[in-house]
């Protein structure tokens, strides 16, 4: 056979190829539509975390940790599917999980005036652990207190398992259900995995770069296999979703694990430039819905804040200014911290601790 008719034929039976590759149906699209409203815990992180992958144009990672098209970024201007605006949907992630403050990031606070210095802050600034705290806030689980780094609710987990509404596990050995958590530790100089990581826990070791993504769900591939679906913010500098194959049991079958030595992905080592291919150290197991009721409850969470509305209220919203007789907290003016020389205002003072 001639080799351009070969060449013909192959790439005429290339997209019908493609078109067979088995293909996992998102559960985001099958929630029900009450679904933030319900009575299980995990659906309702579920239903937040999807929804927000939606506004994001629903960028994913497949089973062989190739990423598809990632339509905004972060400090984008171009607006979400709801109308937002990438970089002020991320400031309300640090707003909206009450995180704003702890961030240094005070001048973000004034919804009404974006400032150009908090478009910045959202791409200097990793907010994968915003994005968690502040499902888990609209979501209203209980116990949950939110964190500027995934260290801090995976340690409060392993040490205060009865007060966090969940337990760590390894990933290799449990089953998986909706509202869980997957983790892994960022780096390439050390492989923890899950042994080595419970050391890290016990002994306070502080600054360790972890990244989590949540499981919004579990569905059967077109060739019978079955797929874990999870989302995650700041994963390529937006909110997007990665599919990671289980067993029948619901367990990580075959999860791709970072291995000591490996090297940077490059022309000459494709298999390390595997998206999924990471420290995968913990499992955290959203407890059992007994548990959960025995839990404080969560505070109410935030109402959505459109661009140029006034600032929101409530629990963990940025707190308003105090009152002028209080010699402590003296009232608060319009000032920032990541400054931009352009808008001319002061420097906010640091804000005391709190004991």
């Amino acid at each position: 056979m001639p080799l351009r008719i070969a060449l013909l034929l192959l790439s005429c039976l290339w997209p019908l190829a493609a078109a067979a590759a088995p293909t996992a149906p998102d559960p985001c699209q099958l929630l029900p539509a009450d679904a933030a409203q319900s009575q299980d815990v995990g659906q309702r992180i579920a239903a937040v975390a999807c929804a927000e992958h939606r506004a994001w144009y629903r960028p994913f990672i497949n089973t062989d940790g190739r990423i598809g098209p990632v339509p905004v970024r972060e400090a984008a201007r171009v607006q979400l599917a709801d109308g937002q605006p990438a970089w002020q949907r991320v400031i309300e992630y640090w707003r909206g999980s009450g995180l704003l403050w702890q961030a240094g990031a005070g001048d973000c606070a004034y919804a009404g005036t974006p400032l150009p210095s908090c478009r910045m802050f959202t791409i200097d600034t990793p907010w994968s652990a915003a994005f968690v705290s502040w499902v888990m806030r609209r979501a209203g689980v209980p116990g949950f207190q939110p964190g500027a780094s995934h260290l801090q609710y995976v340690r409060r987990a392993y040490r205060e398992p009865f007060q966090s509404p969940y337990r760590v596990a390894s990933p290799l050995a449990t089953p998986v259900r909706t509202g869980d958590m997957l983790c892994f530790v960022r780096g390439a100089t050390r492989v923890y995995g899950f042994s080595e990581l419970a050391a890290v826990l016990s002994n306070g070791e502080p600054g360790l770069g972890m990244h989590c993504d949540i499981v919004v769900g579990t569905s059967i591939a077109s060739d019978g296999t079955r797929v874990a679906h999870l989302v995650g913010g700041n994963v390529h500098d937006a909110v997007a979703m990665r599919r990671l194959p289980v067993t029948l049991g619901d367990r990580f079958a075959d999860l791709p694990l970072r291995q000591p030595g490996d090297p940077d992905c490059t022309p000459e080592s494709e298999y390390a430039c595997d998206l999924n291919r990471q420290d995968w150290a913990v499992l955290l197991q959203l407890r059992p819905a007994a548990d959960l009721a025995a839990l404080a409850p969560a505070p109410l969470p935030l109402p959505a804040q459109a661009p140029g509305q006034p600032q929101a209220t409530g629990a963990g919203a940025v707190p308003p200014a105090p009152a002028a007789s209080d010699a402590s907290h003296p009232p608060q003016q319009r000032c920032c911290n990541h400054c931009d020389p352009e808008v001319g205002l002061p420097r906010c003072p640091v804000r005391p601790a709190v004991p």
